[in-house]
């Protein structure tokens, strides 16, 4: 299994070892666009993998901070309580790059730079780029996608295809 993030029709398929999808989602990327350098709030494209699977015992709504459960569950009240703050739930599955000097090690490094795939607030979910450079799904899209792939998964990121 492997999975290809298309930026400009904002989805993530996941596909069989033939390239069959078997799933398609809907996602939201960076509102900064494509990119991989430290800092830019953009979305690093290119080939990765998920290098850790965060979350697997979490109940849906999950807040996580620093990859760790804060203790909170998202509602839209929190939300609204909060509302600039870049809502990390359910589950995580973080990226690292696999392409020095693209999108792995120094300036560019995915991993060092916190890309995850991870769930949003479904109230504000929207097909369009928004993120801080993130891959943000629905939470219950998330938890199917998350207990369908191992870790070590390939990714591929890109800007049409």
């Amino acid at each position: 299994m492997k999975l290809r993030i298309n930026l400009s029709t904002q989805e993530l398929d996941l596909l069989d070892a033939d390239g069959t999808v078997l799933r398609r989602y809907p996602i939201s990327s960076a509102a900064n666009g494509p990119g991989e350098t430290a800092g830019s709030y953009c979305t690093p494209r290119g080939h990765h993998i998920v290098r850790a699977k965060i979350g697997a015992d979490q109940p849906l709504g999950t807040v996580f901070k620093g990859r760790r459960p804060t203790g909170e569950t998202y509602n839209p009240e929190l939300g609204q309580a909060e509302p600039d703050r870049d809502w990390i739930l359910s589950r995580i599955l973080w990226l690292s790059g696999k392409e020095p000097g693209y999108n792995r090690l120094g300036t560019c490094d995915s991993m060092r730079r916190y890309i995850y795939i991870h769930g949003t607030p479904d109230e504000g979910f929207e097909q369009v780029p928004r993120s801080h450079g993130c891959i943000r799904m629905r939470n219950a899209d998330l938890i199917e996608l998350f207990n369908l792939i191992p870790a070590y998964t390939p990714v591929e990121i890109v800007e049409n295809g």
